[in-house]
């Protein structure tokens, strides 16, 4: 048991600091954010400081995540993610599926209209609609998904997608940590949509 309790201590420090990095934070702004110093925090990620509650605590808010996911805490016999939307401008809203941070993360959204902007981003997307009409942009082509269809595709591809009309759209949404670090791209490359869409 002393094994594993140190082990589990050991491995906060690289778990704090693959959060800090997929969501694109230096030191710096998360010691602004947290109050704790950027020395600490560097000794805290490369295991160098042993984690207290007084520091878990402020990253957890700051990071928005329950404490016992950044200590790695077992399951305590629930299996239940506890819903928690975060709300947007034009009547979006976001409602985490997964709840540990650093791997492929499953959301469903709500997407009010809003103008299209392109980005790009390391890593693969999988879109599946639920209600609602959508609209995905892939480079220099797009298409129209309706409910029950399933869009999948690289996200190095200059892309963006939502409502096909002025009535929000819902749709369940699978990306790894890179899909937080979106850039904006003005220029699309040509591309083809074929075979982007599949029925369920």
């Amino acid at each position: 048991m002393d094994a594993e309790f140190e082990q589990l201590i050991a491995d906060i420090g690289p778990r704090l600091r693959t959060l800090r990095r997929d969501r694109g934070l230096t030191l710096e702004a998360l010691s602004e954010a947290t109050g704790i110093s950027v020395s600490a925090l560097s000794r805290l990620e490369s295991g160098n400081r042993r984690p207290t509650l007084d520091l878990l605590l402020p990253l957890a808010r700051a990071h928005r995540v329950a404490l016992d996911q950044l200590v790695g805490a077992p399951a305590t016999g629930d299996p239940r993610v506890h819903l928690t939307p975060s709300r947007r401008k034009n009547g979006s809203a976001v409602v985490p599926l997964t709840r540990y941070p650093g791997r492929v993360q499953v959301f469903k959204q709500v997407i009010g209209p809003r103008p299209p902007k392109l980005v790009t981003h390391a890593g693969y997307e999988w879109l599946y609609v639920l209600a609602g009409n959508l609209r995905l942009i892939l480079g220099t082509n797009e298409v129209v998904l309706h409910p029950g269809e399933v869009a999948e595709f690289d996200t190095a591809e200059p892309h963006w997608f939502g409502p096909a009309d002025e009535q929000v759209v819902e749709i369940l949404h699978l990306f790894g940590p890179q899909g937080e670090k979106a850039h904006v791209r003005t220029k699309a490359k040509t591309t083809t949509t074929q075979d982007l869409v599949h029925e369920s």
